[in-house]
């Protein structure tokens, strides 16, 4: 028993590893991870002091423990078994199919990474590159909201700084669980979006049992309380305008609620504008070659941000005019489904997307787009400040949402018209300004995001 055994120095290297990673992970590692995880307790419970919509413990369970929610609840194993019988394919094989897709899907939230980092860096993203106001906001409704529902903002789709605007703007209210499309996949892209607390979509997704475990986690989620946000649309607008509802999300939703069981669902209508969105171009190019395929080149990344660079250490970079975001009137499913039968998806879907776009802010850009896109000829600046100013004055007449709202309306349309010039969307000379043609079609995009609020009175 306490002879000398003799091992060569490789085995022994071996055997020493395999002692560490054992007493890791049977010892050290369950009091490291209970350590951590007492800490972000303490963090939550503080966070919930000041957050008018508190973190719901279903978004705070381990992501190792949601994945086995998911994927043994009866409706996801009820799937997987029409799934097996459909297909032929045995049962444990399209079991580890609904896991992966599972895996995919579901989150793991870390509140340091959503108010420790995203806020933060949602607020210096923001203010960088805009002048960031609030186009209306509804506070009695809002604030009328039954504490015990779920909140989900429903929101129109201009840029994908609609993510970073309305984590900013709704920092002290909620922290929001996003729908991101497939361009959220990359690495590490990704591990810092699911850290986040967004889960990823196939959004052209047509395998029955991918759509049924992501209804089911979709549905877990609303009963759990998570405050949501989600993109109706289904994607950018590549035209400008607010454009009709994709109702797969909400049907997950709308589909799996009881009336007066369990908690209300809230829809809070978001709209969003800007005086220039990052993408316009190509979102442009996408309509006029009549796809959603965008050509992402990373040279042209490149280049912009140098550029990027440069302007900003010579104190050349001039800000993109305006963001602003309105919260409209919410909707409470309870009391929308009263009286109704049936299927009420398309007519929840059609009247939040009315609502949203009764809320779309008006901004500087898209007002003076509005007039040179009614202009039957050139138009001096005096013209075109008197004409913008006339139609600022009839939509606030109607009830819309101007922004700036207490601004000089004559000094905003100047400040317009340079930055129109600089990014050479009009030619100045002595006739007067006129589109330049060669950028119509970015004159149309601005001016048609605010086209349907005029002959339309607001509430």
């Amino acid at each position: 028993m306490f002879q000398t055994v003799q091992l060569p120095l490789w085995l022994l290297v071996l055997i020493l590893a395999f002692a560490a990673v054992t007493a890791l992970s049977h010892f050290l590692l369950p009091s490291v991870r209970w350590f951590f995880r007492r800490r972000m307790e303490k963090v939550v419970a503080r966070l919930n002091e000041r957050l008018e919509r508190p973190i719901e413990p279903f978004k705070l369970l381990l992501r190792h423990d949601m994945i086995q929610r998911l994927i043994y609840d009866a409706k996801v194993v009820e799937a997987v078994a029409e799934r097996a019988r459909e297909t032929g394919v045995p049962e444990d094989v399209v079991f580890q199919e609904a896991t992966k897709y599972a895996r995919e899907i579901v989150p793991s939230f870390s509140a340091s990474a959503y108010f420790g980092f995203a806020i933060r860096a949602a607020r210096f993203i923001s203010q960088a590159f805009y002048r960031v106001r609030l186009g209306y906001f509804d506070q009695d409704a809002i604030s009328k909201i039954d504490p015990n529902s779920t909140v989900i903002f429903i929101m129109n789709h201009r840029s994908n700084m609609d993510y970073v605007l309305v984590t900013y703007l709704a920092a002290e209210r909620a922290a929001l669980s996003y729908a991101v499309g497939e361009w959220a996949r990359v690495w590490p892209l990704s591990r810092l979006i699911k850290a986040m607390g967004a889960y990823f979509i196939r959004r052209r997704s047509r395998n029955d049992l991918y759509r049924r475990v992501l209804a089911r986690y979709v549905q877990m989620a609303t009963a759990g309380g998570v405050a949501q946000a989600v993109f109706p649309e289904g994607g950018l607008s590549l035209t400008g305008r607010v454009g009709e509802p994709k109702l797969g999300l909400l049907n997950y939703i709308v589909s799996d609620f009881k009336p007066d069981v369990g908690r209300d669902v809230s829809f809070v209508p978001v709209a969003l504008n800007y005086d220039r969105v990052f993408e316009d171009r190509v979102l442009l190019a996408a309509a006029g070659a009549g796809t959603r395929r965008f050509r992402f080149r990373i040279s042209s990344a490149l280049r912009y941000m140098v550029k990027h660079i440069y302007q900003r250490l010579t104190g050349k970079f001039l800000r993109f005019g305006y963001a602003a975001v309105s919260f409209g009137p919410p909707l409470s499913l309870n009391e929308f489904s009263k009286g109704k039968s049936g299927d009420l998806t398309q007519a929840i879907g059609h009247e939040l997307m009315e609502r949203i776009r009764k809320v779309v802010p008006v901004l500087p850009i898209p007002l003076v787009c509005h007039c040179l896109q009614g202009a039957s000829g050139p138009m001096t600046r005096d013209e075109l400040v008197t004409a913008a100013c006339a139609h600022r004055k009839t939509l606030l007449d109607t009830g819309a949402h101007v922004r700036p709202k207490d601004g000089d309306p004559e000094e905003e349309v100047a400040v317009a018209l340079n930055h129109m010039l600089m990014r050479r969307m009009i030619i100045e000379n002595d006739d007067g300004i006129t589109p330049n043609e060669d950028e119509r079609s970015l004159i149309d995009y601005y001016a048609d995001s605010i086209a349907h609020l005029f002959g339309v009175a607001a509430d």
